[in-house]
């Protein structure tokens, strides 16, 4: 059992956390300023509890809040964390940014959800219709040991694996190598690719393909042809003639330096935009 204070615990995110936080025996106390969030505990049954007094005794501190505001709450609890704290940031942004407290004598750990897979074996509709995860659908995770001692990473690999919960696998990464995953992977890369798409769905409509036609011919395609990619089918590839348009049109809708995306200066300038906006 941990002590742990929870701050933003009422929040979107926070309330996921809570949730999950209640199926343990860990001793949490719930930190949460804003009017709905505490509204949010209240409806849970839960008491808000003075910030001061979270920190006092705590194991870990978890920040459920946006990136752009996690430096400036890290920077307003720093001295009043206990030496050994281990302080949980669950997105790398900040932690790449350099936004954490310059305290040697504290363990910062990072953890982030990969959320569930579209390839799975969820039955049940509340699994199904869980995309986000840490509620009925299983999902992988990263955590990293930013800073602190080894044996601080065993504490929070499963604290991660319980505010995430039901976890598959837990993979060890770097900050760095995290800050690669999210934003650069999967918000720069994937993220922009999958508007396009839609957006190309709507100029198909705006072309007279009718609505519905278009989503569900896109949709049904998109699971077929990321399952050809990622090589979930045996022998599956794609047409002689896929290939051939796929190989016309990379050239013009990607630029050809566009893995540049991935160099240390651009992740910091994206890093920067989420945390400074």
């Amino acid at each position: 059992m941990a002590r742990i204070a929870l701050i933003g615990a009422g929040g979107k995110m926070g309330g996921r956390i809570t949730d999950n936080l209640l199926k343990t025996d860990h001793r949490v106390a719930h930190v949460e300023v804003g009017e709905a969030g505490i509204a949010a505990l209240g409806k849970r049954g839960l008491a808000v509890h003075p910030l001061e007094d979270a920190l006092r005794d705590a194991d870990a501190v978890i920040l459920a809040v946006p990136d752009n505001r996690i430096g400036q709450v890290a920077a307003g609890i720093e001295h009043s964390l206990r030496s050994g704290t281990m302080l949980i940031v669950l997105d790398a942004a900040a932690p790449y940014a350099g936004d954490m407290p310059k305290r040697s004598d504290i363990t910062m750990f990072v953890t982030h959800p990969c959320h569930p897979p579209i390839f799975n074996d969820e039955t049940t509709p509340e699994a199904k219709g869980d995309f986000f995860g840490g509620i009925a659908a299983k999902q992988h995770i990263v955590c990293a040991l930013m800073q602190g001692p080894e044996e601080h990473y065993a504490l929070g690999e499963q604290i991660s694996r319980e505010i995430w919960a039901p976890v598959m696998r837990s993979h060890r990464v770097t900050v760095e190598q995290m800050a690669i995953l999210e934003p650069v992977l999967s918000e720069t890369v994937t993220g922009t690719c999958l508007t396009i798409i839609r957006e190309a769905v709507d100029e198909a409509v705006k072309r007279g393909v009718p609505e519905e036609a278009a989503r569900d011919f896109v949709l049904g395609h998109l699971n077929v042809e990321i399952a050809i990619v990622f090589q979930q089918l045996p022998n599956g590839t794609f047409s002689d003639g896929a290939k051939l348009a796929i190989e016309k049109a990379k050239p013009e809708l990607f630029r050809p330096d566009w893995r540049r995306v991935f160099e240390p200066e651009a992740i910091r300038q994206s890093v920067l935009d989420i945390t400074r906006h």
